[in-house]
């Protein structure tokens, strides 16, 4: 109880400095945190705690990237989804192929984790069946996100874009009912929430709360679903988005069609970017903001090819996974649960590593099962596919 309460009303590193002198002087068991992710300087990344405006006030998570120069820079605000499990051990979120495209074209991009993610201080809010208000309790984290923004000389809030994926977009659109008037549009990628059937009716849920958000919102919003996401296909969306649309919510929706295992992995995609882009470059176009390369050297290295699948055995099966015991196995079964995209590398001396998110997955578990043993690793899996294969000994 006293680390939480520690966690809750102190700034993030005063917060870190008050467990460590708690671990030093008792030995308690510290709680779990979510994992630290290294800075990459080559994308102007940073770290700032900014305070929320809730009664009692908690250190909000947020990664800054930058381009170069003193600015002031166009703004993109990025709002993260929600995993199953304990969110504190959530890492920050970094939805990089978001990120370098709108780098390159000259914007800062901020990505605040909301209260009670990874390491920002609280616990999650608006738990429960009431839909609306669970995203406008979002919201409220991002507006103090937003008016600290307005402080950053950096900053041209004249000239911003939210984007949110999955509860990020359900927070985006809550946002967007009283957003600062600098934001010329939002985005939704795959928005929304869904809880056990048991607990209650929570396709109505989001129905109502869509109808409510729409009854109040005049900013332009754009809508991505694919018809094979495994949360919300067209059969449970397209009533949200009509009753948005009815309650007066301008709404422009892109059905996608089928993308890889799961329409819901598409924002977090290198492959997903040429589905989506296009709209939003159309949009920030006719809004008036920027959309030519500046800064080339944001741009991805090309994705690393990857092979087809073999059919050596199915992705959940554990037991037929080479080279591998106990730990290694541990680790397999951690990326079956990861997002996608995603990848798990293995050597015949043992080693392993696996990725997921970002630019090329595929690669950097490589890169991960290397660095473990110095030794020549090859993929065993990608996205929802065993791409491993025995080696065929020739006579």
């Amino acid at each position: 109880m006293v680390l939480e309460l520690l966690r809750d009303k102190l700034p993030g590193v005063a917060w870190r400095m008050a467990l460590c002198a708690l671990l030093v002087t008792v030995g308690a068991a510290a709680p779990a945190l979510a994992a630290d992710v290294p800075l990459d300087p080559a994308l102007g990344e940073s770290v700032v705690f900014i305070r929320n405006r809730a009664v009692f006030p908690v250190e909000l998570e947020t990664t800054l990237f930058r381009p170069p120069g003193d600015g002031p820079f166009p703004v993109v605000v990025i709002n993260h989804g929600k995993a199953s499990g304990n969110n504190r051990l959530d890492p920050r979120s970094r939805p990089l192929v978001a990120v370098r495209e709108f780098l390159q074209r000259g914007y800062a991009v901020m990505v605040p984790m909301r209260q009670g993610f990874a390491n920002s201080g609280g616990r999650v809010s608006g738990e429960g069946c009431n839909f609306a208000a669970n995203g406008a309790a979002q919201a409220e984290d991002v507006h103090a996100v937003v008016q600290w923004l307005a402080d950053q000389p950096w900053a041209d809030i004249t000239r911003m874009v939210m984007l949110g994926q999955s509860h990020g977009g359900l927070t985006t659109l809550a946002y967007a009912r009283r957003p600062h008037p600098g934001f010329k549009l939002f985005v939704n990628f795959a928005g929304g929430l869904k809880i056990a059937d048991d607990i209650c009716p929570w396709r109505s849920a989001l129905v109502q709360a869509f109808a409510q958000y729409g009854a109040v919102t005049r900013t332009p919003t754009l809508w991505f679903y694919g018809v094979n996401d495994s949360f919300f296909p067209p059969e449970i969306i397209d009533p949200a988005h009509a009753a948005y649309v009815a309650a007066g919510g301008p709404a422009e929706m892109v059905h996608f069609g089928p993308f890889a295992k799961d329409a819901h992995a598409l924002f977090a995609s290198a492959r997903g970017l040429p589905i989506w882009w296009p709209y939003v470059q159309r949009r920030l176009e006719q809004a008036g903001l920027p959309t030519q390369t500046i800064f080339p050297q944001f741009a991805p290295t090309p994705p690393l090819a990857t092979p087809p699948p073999t059919g050596y055995a199915a992705l959940g099966e554990v037991e037929k996974l080479p080279y591998l015991r106990g730990g290694g196995r541990a680790g397999y079964k951690a990326f079956i649960e990861a997002p996608l995209p995603r990848a798990f590398a293995l050597s015949a001396r043992g080693a392993w590593g696996w990725a997921a998110g970002g630019d090329d997955a595929a690669q950097k578990a490589l890169d991960n099962c290397t660095s473990r043993l110095q030794s020549p690793c090859q993929l065993y899996a990608v996205d929802a596919d065993v791409v491993w294969a025995p080696a065929v000994s020739t006579p």
